[in-house]
């Protein structure tokens, strides 16, 4: 168990004197149920209810009033130590093994306000699409969280100066080689929890497979939670073995994976699929100003959840440290893949959608690897190999919309560049280092005011 950002996010939950239910939701084994339980061990009582076990899902799916079912859980859970209402924390987890649960949810909020009440689940939206039911709107709160981050990753591995350094903004320009060195390795394994800390015990990429096999084996076995029919459960379990060999590319729906099945076959599955968080679909945008619009008519690239998944899977562990430059191994998928990953375990409060910027014209085809909000205009973000690498792209979003700044994530150093595109737009570009994709906005503040 290693410390996970999602913690401060639960002691500011914990100390808002307006206090909903907060309901923590992510893909299997991210680690939720370790991080409350950390969370939990600071307070004088903490309960623990698992709705997998019958006994426990029985009590949420009786009669019982909220007061009632109160003092059922605390006589079933028989907690080791008396505690007042204001120090004592349940947590209902894999809640959604019961809809009644989720809709009894409010309740608590409602009838015992000083109780602090905390839910997760793995399959939360797959259930609830399946039962047409929802959370009860405006009487629970949310946070998300993901594998861990990069820092996340730093702070595991024990790693306390690179640790400063990576939050030093503008970062220490003597920490780069190291930093660097650091995130190859993270990319290499990947933010599975269990993953990481099987490497700090024994510090080999060898003993991380069976980890990795585990984690496959048991997304294919919920595949049978997500439908009924057995046809739909030979889809899911084509879409979710074929999502790594697919990641970081566009997809198309129909033939996926190199089978015979048809766009809307496959669209639904893969929906499915990303309802569980093992995925995100990315979409692309043709906008050139805020707001930032996909467009979910065109073809979208696949962002899976763990880039450690997908080496192991695509089988490109071996051959990993041949490379000093992501971006020059396995096409430059896994520096975008990782990239992608970063983006989105930067927040854990929101579920951000990401977008990448297309032009798809018959003599104009432009892409750009990520499209960002920044206050009041659309950041256009490449990720890019060696110092240079081409910026064709890049200068035609930046001549339609005539954005300040642009950023590059490579394999070099920090640093600011004052450029103009081939048709005179003047911009500022920011080159970041790979590792900094979770600073992103940090150093793009202190790049503006420099």
């Amino acid at each position: 168990m290693f410390e996970r950002a999602v913690l401060q996010t639960l002691k500011t939950w914990s100390t808002r004197s307006v206090r909903k239910p907060l309901v923590v939701r992510g893909a299997r084994q991210v680690g939720k149920t370790f991080a409350v339980r950390m969370f939990g061990a600071g307070f004088g009582r903490f309960i623990e209810m698992n709705l997998e076990d019958r006994r426990n899902r029985d009590l949420f799916e009786s009669d019982l009033s909220i007061q009632d079912l109160w003092q059922a859980i605390l006589l079933e859970s028989n907690p080791a130590h008396a505690a007042p209402l204001e120090n004592t924390l349940l947590f209902i987890d894999e809640i959604q093994e019961s809809p009644r649960a989720v809709q009894r949810l409010r309740f608590f909020y409602e009838q015992i306000p000083g109780l602090r009440v905390i839910a997760a689940g793995s399959l939360l939206e797959a259930m609830l699409t399946a039962e047409q039911i929802s959370f009860p709107v405006g009487r629970v709160e949310y946070t998300f969280m993901r594998p861990l981050t990069f820092r996340e990753f730093l702070v595991a591995m024990g790693e306390v100066q690179a640790v400063a350094a990576f939050d030093q903004v503008p970062h220490a320009k003597f920490a780069f080689p190291k930093l660097l060195d650091l995130f190859h390795r993270y990319t290499l394994i990947g933010g599975m929890p269990e993953a990481i800390e099987r490497y700090v015990e024994h510090r080999e990429i060898a003993a991380l497979k069976a980890v990795y096999q585990n984690l496959l084996t048991s997304y294919l076995d919920d595949s049978a939670k997500y439908v009924q029919s057995q046809s739909k459960k030979a889809i899911m379990r084509h879409c979710i073995e074929q999502i790594p060999f697919e990641a970081a590319s566009r997809i198309t729906f129909n033939g996926f994976g190199n089978s015979a099945y048809r766009s809307r076959e496959v669209g639904e599955a893969l929906r499915t699929i990303e309802r569980a968080m093992l995925i995100t679909l990315i979409y692309p945008s043709t906008s050139t100003s805020i707001p930032i619009r996909p467009d979910f008519k065109k073809k979208p690239r696949l962002q899976f959840i763990d880039t450690g998944l997908v080496n192991y899977f695509v089988g490109l562990q071996g051959r990993f440290f041949e490379y000093d430059d992501l971006h020059g191994f396995y096409r430059g998928k896994l520096a975008e893949h990782i990239v992608g990953q970063e983006l989105l375990g930067r927040a854990n409060n929101t579920l951000e959608k990401l977008c990448f910027w297309v032009r798809e014209k018959s003599q104009s085809r432009a892409e750009v690897d990520f499209l960002l909000q920044h206050e009041k205009w659309p950041l256009p973000v490449e990720v890019k190999a060696g110092k240079t690498g081409s910026l064709r792209s890049l200068h035609q979003f930046i001549d339609a919309s005539h954005v300040p700044w642009a950023v590059r994530l490579y394999s070099g150093p920090l640093g600011i560049d004052s450029l103009k595109t081939p048709g005179g737009t003047p911009y500022r570009l920011l080159n970041l280092p790979y590792f900094l994709a979770g600073k992103l906005f940090d150093h793009l503040e202190w790049a503006v005011m420099e």
